[in-house]
């Protein structure tokens, strides 16, 4: 789950994005100041769109909004007072974290990607990278599925050139870290971070 907000762009509305669905198969229903899109065909609910949110919801910023408990309890009752039964799920886990490159193996398919195994320390994953300094033994910022980058990229499981990966070693101009380097080339952190951990700038 995602939540955007951009007064300037479209009006006083919190866009709740959940998942991706087909759009031929997209449908909308509006109850009161909320409106739900899903699938036609599953009924599966791909998000809401909250109107005049500011005066039914405590949040600030703009963009991406940092989810909370509190937050998701919010939106759960706006939804839930329109009409809607649906309640949502939502991991607050830190989706931008310390990752240890235990294995880097060149992408059969690709010469400039290769297929990493990092360590986040809840899991292993599989990461296709095509940094040019990506080794294995460095620790590095994983952004995980579900982790929304400063350029409003949303991070998803994704399939490159046959193989799967799924999230993203992040260089520091991706991160938008003041004075970062324009040259290709991910963040490689200093030993002693702590494999798991959240990032933060």
């Amino acid at each position: 789950m995602n939540i955007f907000y951009n007064k300037e762009g479209i009006g006083d509305t919190l866009i709740v994005s959940l998942r991706d669905i087909e759009l031929s198969n997209r449908t909308f229903e509006t109850k009161k100041n909320v409106t739900r899109i899903f699938d036609e065909k599953s009924n599966i609910t791909a998000g809401y769109n909250i109107f005049e949110a500011s005066t039914v919801l405590s949040f600030s910023g703009h963009g991406p909004i940092k989810l909370t408990e509190e937050l998701v309890a919010e939106v759960n009752r706006v939804i839930q007072e329109s009409g809607f039964s649906e309640s949502i799920e939502v991991d607050l886990s830190p989706k931008f974290v310390v990752g240890y490159v235990q294995e880097k193996e060149k992408h059969p398919n690709a010469d400039k990607l290769n297929i990493c195994k990092v360590d986040v320390g809840t899991e292993t994953l599989q990461i296709v990278c095509g940094a040019p300094n990506v080794e294995a033994g460095q620790k590095v910022v994983v952004a995980k599925v579900g982790a929304v980058m400063p350029s409003g990229l949303v991070i998803k499981d994704a399939e490159l050139r046959g193989v799967p990966s799924s999230g993203m070693i992040c260089s520091a101009k991706e991160l938008a870290l003041p004075n970062a380097p324009q040259e290709k080339g991910i963040l490689v952190l200093e030993e002693s971070a702590k494999v798991g951990e959240e990032f933060s700038a």
